[in-house]
């Protein structure tokens, strides 16, 4: 009996219901869709016509996952501009340049104290450097501190931060997906990546007229379907050259992200980015073995201090060359903390690779902390600094007493 359609639906309806549950209790989503799918898969009972087990549905559901990336991506190009965050000044610039360096060689140190190899380091790499837009934008209007002065500096140190793993990505699939053994094959398959990214978006702008003309449609039909053909024909074409395909769909979305008819894009493309994006969690999570996951823990714990530590000394840095207050600096940090969407994806581009399995549940351990204390922090950063500042009066006053 073909199932697959019912299976799905079981699928949703459990990504429906965590939804409404994160949303109750006012949690970032995504650690919630990727406990939902751990909770079922494989190692779930099938209860009557109910198959938790997706055994049917597995390889379906894996490629709505896919999509979900690709519209991810293609989003994040569409609100990105390189000119912006070249126009934002130096301490978002010296401030992401800090994020990115500290919060990488905090990678370079977890792989070598772990004694990973080359490829899983850079790896660890990736998902500890990568902040969570989404996250990171939920927090800060939950919070309703879209208007604080910090907030501009946060945001931009998450496009410099969203940049740099888009040219990581690129790197890290020439590395890891492409086949290639020796150094230079690496560096020519890595080089070639990178001039096919520049000349796209080289070619791509200069080509923006005409792409406008040809987005100059009444039917909201033939729109939709003009933007999914752009969008499915580069990234499945940028995947041939060993570009990963959500680097193809983010460099479209960064071409289209200059057009006239953005607006439009965005508010059609904006419901297939949250369901399949939703998906996309969901089928991570029904990867994972959840007996598998204590074998990462001390790594975990490890990458969480030095992803904290990190966050605070950058916060600090871009804070101080932006004249802020330590209270925002320390803001700044604490706010960029969450780890989530680019984290996951980092990892997909292991499991693809054939890398350690180990990586997968790091990935999911250390998501699942920070997309729940990144919040937390952020919200309660204010306290956390005032109680820093009365132990260091206190300290003060003990030494001049």
């Amino acid at each position: 009996m073909d199932m697959l359609i019912f299976e799905v639906g079981i699928a949703v309806a459990l990504i429906t219901l965590t939804g409404l549950i994160s949303s109750r209790l006012r949690f970032s989503v995504i650690p919630f869709y990727i406990l939902i799918g751990m909770a079922v898969g494989p190692h779930a009972p099938q209860i009557g016509i109910v198959d938790l087990r997706f055994i049917e549905s597995s390889t379906f559901i894996e490629f709505m996952g896919r999509l979900g990336i690709l519209f991810l991506l293609f989003y994040l190009g569409l609100e990105f501009s390189v000119s912006r965050l070249l126009k934002s000044g130096k301490a978002i610039l010296t401030g992401g340049m800090f994020y990115v360096g500290l919060n990488f060689v905090s990678g370079l140190l977890l792989g070598w104290f772990m004694d990973l190899p080359l490829q899983e380091t850079l790896v660890v790499c990736g998902i500890m450097t990568s902040s969570s837009t989404a996250i990171v934008a939920k927090v800060l209007v939950d919070l309703k501190r879209t208007a604080n002065p910090e907030t501009e500096i946060i945001m931009g140190m998450i496009m410099f931060d969203d940049l740099f793993i888009a040219i990581h990505i690129s790197i890290l699939t020439g590395l890891v997906l492409s086949g290639a053994t020796s150094f230079l094959s690496v560096l020519l398959v890595s080089l070639s990546a990178l001039l096919f990214i520049v000349l796209f978006l080289i070619i791509g702008r200069k080509s923006i007229k005409y792409i406008d003309k040809a987005l100059n449609i009444k039917s909201s039909e033939l729109f939709l379907l003009t933007v999914m053909t752009l969008l499915f024909l580069v990234a499945g074409f940028s995947e041939t050259l060993h570009v990963a395909e959500a680097i193809g769909a983010l460099m479209m979305g960064l071409v289209l992200g200059e057009s006239r008819h953005v607006s439009r894009i965005e508010h059609q493309i904006m419901p297939f980015k949250d369901f399949f994006g939703a998906i996309f969690f969901f089928s991570f999570g029904l990867t994972i073995e959840p007996a598998s996951l204590g074998g990462a823990v001390g790594m975990t714990i490890i990458a969480v201090i030095l992803t904290i530590a990190s966050n605070y000394g950058a916060g600090m840095i871009a804070g101080r060359l932006a004249g802020m207050s330590p209270k925002a600096s320390l803001n700044v940090g604490f706010t960029l903390v969450s780890r989530g969407e680019f984290s996951i994806i980092m990892a997909n581009i292991g499991k693809a690779g054939g890398l350690m399995a180990s990586i997968q549940s790091f990935a999911v351990l250390y998501v699942l902390i920070l997309a729940v204390l990144g919040p937390i922090l952020t919200k309660e950063s204010p306290r956390i600094y005032a109680s820093y500042e009365r132990l260091r009066k206190r300290m003060k006053r003990r030494e001049t007493g």
